[in-house]
């Protein structure tokens, strides 16, 4: 007969290496599955000291990470940090109670001219790290799906303004409302013979659904619809399913949630097209995602951790930092080595630990440059 400690030492054992494979299964992505050799490792320039204020987006703790990290190496350095959303980033910059904004999108039209109406000039920015293609909550991309039946493989940008867009006198650049961004009513696609497919296909009307107004939706009309506010009639548009967007009423069945839509409608919809994200369509069966090309080529990229990461597919989203920088003036040295440590490989390793995006060396550089 075995003895009974020896049973129980057995079964511990046991028990720690199955939760050691399960967590090895369930691990989200980490540093260690990207290769970061190629960015520079963090070397400071000089000593700096004093107090960093920032206000925004916290990216998943992630923000906090990067100075506490950059405090080991530049010890005199004090950070004061309000970070429950990105919403309060532009507001701190223009009244002056903040050094950084960390911002998980683009700004609205009324945050930046707010600070161009208080300052003359427009705020400065780097992009800190990459949206993720399907972790949930961090900053997802658009990504559009069709009917599992649907022949369609690729989409430009051009043709994701055509099925989703509608006419327009101009665009909004900035705060600009420019003539650049105009498009007319020939540009239109309502059919999916207009983009080339054929039979039954050919003079059936395209069905479009999406999201309701929200943080996801600005970025969709920023970089798909010129930023206008002009979609095709039919658009339909729902909210993350789980979220606080869900009204009460609605809280039980959420009708109004995207994987309601992508379940009951998209699926049961030959016809229909919708973009959401990632995370949303997790697990929803009779959909497929849609390869898509950037402005001005043919090269579509399907939607992937590698393709969001390397900016090959079209859509995935930056997160940033913005900062008051006057033209002609050097950045407070303060700030700008704090910003050299998190688009160094130290602070990219902290970025994918905490499940966004590294930024590649390419997009680093380029960042980096802006500092000086």
């Amino acid at each position: 007969m075995i003895p009974v400690r020896t049973l129980r030492a057995a079964k511990a054992a046991f028990l720690a290496a199955s939760a050691a494979v399960s967590a090895a299964f369930a691990a989200p992505a980490a540093a260690a599955d990207f290769d970061l050799s190629d960015l520079p490792a963090y070397a400071p320039a000089q000593p700096v000291s004093g107090t960093i204020r920032s206000q925004g987006f916290g990216l998943g703790g992630v923000y906090e990470k990067w100075q506490a990290e950059f405090r080991k190496r530049h010890p005199d350095v004090r950070f004061e940090n309000s970070l429950p959303t990105s919403d309060l980033a532009f507001p701190a910059l223009v009244t002056g109670v903040a050094d950084l904004g960390p911002n998980g999108g683009e700004p609205a039209i009324t945050e930046t001219l707010s600070f161009f109406e208080t300052r003359g000039y427009h705020a400065s920015h780097v992009v800190v790290a990459t949206g993720s293609f399907d972790v949930k909550s961090r900053s997802n991309g658009p990504v559009v799906f069709v009917h599992k039946d649907n022949p369609l493989a690729s989409l430009t940008i051009e043709q994701l303004d055509g099925i989703f867009g509608a006419e327009r006198n101009g665009g909004m650049r900035g705060f600009e409302w420019t003539p650049a961004a105009a498009r007319g009513a020939d540009k239109d696609i309502r059919t999916w013979g207009q983009l080339g497919l054929a039979g039954e296909w050919a003079d059936k009307p395209i069905r479009t659904y999406g999201h309701a107004p929200s943080g996801t939706t600005r970025f969709f009309q920023l970089h798909v619809l010129g930023n206008s506010e002009k979609w095709n009639p039919n658009y339909r548009g729902y909210v993350e399913t789980g979220s606080k967007m869900i009204a009460p009423e609605d809280r039980q069945e959420q009708t109004l949630g995207i994987q309601h839509m992508l379940r009951k409608e998209l699926a049961a919809d030959r016809y229909g097209i919708a973009w959401t994200i990632m995370s949303q369509a997790d697990g929803v069966d009779g959909i497929k995602p849609v390869a898509l090309a950037p402005r001005g080529t043919g090269k579509a990229a399907m939607p992937s951790r590698e393709s969001f990461r390397d900016r090959s597919y079209p859509l995935a989203r930056s997160i940033y930092v913005y900062f008051d920088r006057a033209p002609g003036k050097a950045m407070e040295p303060r700030l700008r080595e704090f910003l050299r440590y998190v688009l160094s490989r130290d602070g990219q390793r902290l970025v994918a630990e905490g499940d966004y995006l590294p930024l590649t060396a390419a997009m680093a550089k380029e960042q980096r440059a802006r500092l000086d």
